[in-house]
């Protein structure tokens, strides 16, 4: 089996970077969680401020060149993502949405994403949920639960930022694992038969569609259509709802 592949995009904008510098860690965190898991993978560090001429290029051209276009590319074909931004006006910097700009808007579905960034202090830790989820949102990208916010008080420091780093890294790694799991399960020797599931009687109920037949996809794993029956054990729902009229209600006044 191929090696996976995470992509590390970065957009510090300082030699040496702490944004930088926390892309490394999380990139770590989820090599160590996936060696555990018996998964090899290739992770590739992608460091936005080397790419500043060509984006600008690219704003100007209509076309990506030289590393750009490498970048792009990569991130296609990339099983994964995690990406790091400073943040600027409580926010990502301009150079960090310079380049999500210019990603194609297919290039990122489904993909799993860990998102981080850094900042001068934690006030501003709420960016992770207001600005950056947000935009992998709109790309349809799979952000895992943790997202991982560093101050400059962080580093360096006993805190529980390496802790949150290794969290982030284990769901990353959970997700891509289970992402492959299904992959497999949905391929028989490696052919594109797929594989179907028996039914649990019991949770029929989860699967019937209005058309009286079994959904034919859940999760990703195709089950055996069943006929509809009867539930033995139905919920009553809600009582039928009765109004009173206006004028009996002044009656009883």
């Amino acid at each position: 089996m191929k090696p996976l592949k995470i992509l590390t995009i970065t957009a510090g904008l300082s030699e040496p970077s702490s944004t930088a510098l926390l892309g490394e860690q999380l990139s770590e965190a989820t090599q160590q969680s996936l060696n555990a898991l018996g998964i090899s993978v290739e992770i590739t560090p992608i460091h936005l401020r080397s790419l500043t001429k060509d984006i600008t290029n690219h704003y100007l051209t209509g076309f990506p060149m030289g590393e750009l276009a490498t970048a792009l590319d990569a991130l296609t074909e990339a099983d994964a993502v995690i990406t790091v931004t400073p943040t600027f006006k409580a926010t990502y910097t301009g150079l960090f949405k310079s380049f999500w700009d210019l990603v194609d808007d297919e290039a990122m579905v489904g993909k799993p994403v860990l998102v981080a960034a850094t900042g001068g202090t934690a006030r501003h830790s709420l960016m992770i949920d207001t600005a950056l989820r947000p935009l992998f949102g709109y790309f349809k990208a799979h952000v895992v639960p943790t997202g991982v916010f560093a101050a400059t008080d962080d580093f360096g420091s006993d805190t529980s930022l390496q802790g949150r780093i290794n969290r982030a890294g284990a769901e990353l790694a959970q997700m891509l694992a289970w992402k492959l799991g299904s992959q497999t399960a949905l391929t028989k020797e490696g052919t594109s038969e797929i594989e179907t599931a028996p039914v649990d009687p019991a949770s029929e109920e989860i699967f019937d569609d209005l058309d009286g037949v079994n959904s034919g996809d859940f999760f990703g794993i195709a089950v055996e259509k069943q006929p509809r029956q009867e539930h033995k054990h139905k919920s009553p729902g809600l009582k039928e709802l009765t109004v009173t009229p206006f004028e009996q209600l002044l009656k009883n006044l």
